[in-house]
């Protein structure tokens, strides 16, 4: 009996593995964390010092479904800054995915989210799903951030807090990372990656838990992250 050949087999696996490519845009507050959140994320190291970005742009390969299905993931990082609200918008076209960051250590910056930036974001990325991402996870608990904003009648954004604002502006879902300690970033960029192949219909997900239908229903239907492999370059 003939039986196939290793690159047979090797060429069945390439047509049965789904291959998108997707365009992913965060915004969010000068110095809320963006930045750190995909350099830390995409180069395995947290930048020590805050260096206003312009604009910045990588490329992610992840992998969902076992490797079944790739995702190419453009990454687009954004100035928060007042002073480049006319160059930013140049980012949004042909968004897949965008990831509304704010900082856990500034209530101000969640605040922004609500007023600022999903506003904007609806307008030049109409259609396109948004996750809601806590920034600086780490620092809740530090006491130094606590007295700081204790000082100012403020404190921590909460997980409650964030989950209600993220029900609001109709999250797909909301995930709190930690750039420093590298917590939660996997799950992001998976969460990322499935939320901008949802409406594929090519795409099939697996029968599984982890389904496209958006996890954040209510701020009482909250999951744990789960991690992913990833590779990353520069664009």
């Amino acid at each position: 009996m003939l039986q196939g050949s290793p690159k047979d087999s090797k060429r069945v696996d390439l047509i049965q593995r789904q291959l998108f490519r997707k365009k992913l845009v965060a915004v969010g507050d000068g110095a809320c964390g963006k930045t750190s959140l995909l350099i830390s994320y995409c180069r395995g190291e947290f930048p020590e010092e805050y260096i206003p970005t312009v604009f910045e742009n990588y490329v992610t390969e992840i992998s969902l479904d076992g490797g079944r299905v790739i995702v190419d993931m453009a990454l687009w990082d954004t100035a928060g800054q007042e002073d480049y609200d006319r160059l930013r918008p140049l980012s949004y076209p042909d968004s897949d995915i965008v990831l509304l960051c704010f900082s856990i250590d500034a209530p101000d910056s969640l605040r922004s989210i609500i007023e600022k930036w999903h506003p904007e974001v609806s307008h030049f990325c109409d259609g396109a799903p948004v996750i809601l991402v806590g920034c600086k996870s780490d620092l809740r608990d530090d006491p130094s951030v606590i007295g700081r904003l204790a000082r100012l009648n403020q404190r921590p954004i909460s997980y409650e807090e964030a989950s209600d604002a993220a029900y609001r502006i109709n999250a797909y879902r909301y995930v709190e990372t930690s750039a420093k300690v590298k917590d939660g970033l996997s799950d992001l960029f998976a969460t990322a990656a499935r939320a901008s192949i949802a409406k594929e219909q090519s795409y099939k997900p697996e029968e599984r838990k982890s389904s496209l239908v958006p996890t954040l229903l209510s701020p009482a239907q909250r999951r744990a992250p789960a991690a992913k492999k990833h590779e990353c370059s520069m664009m």
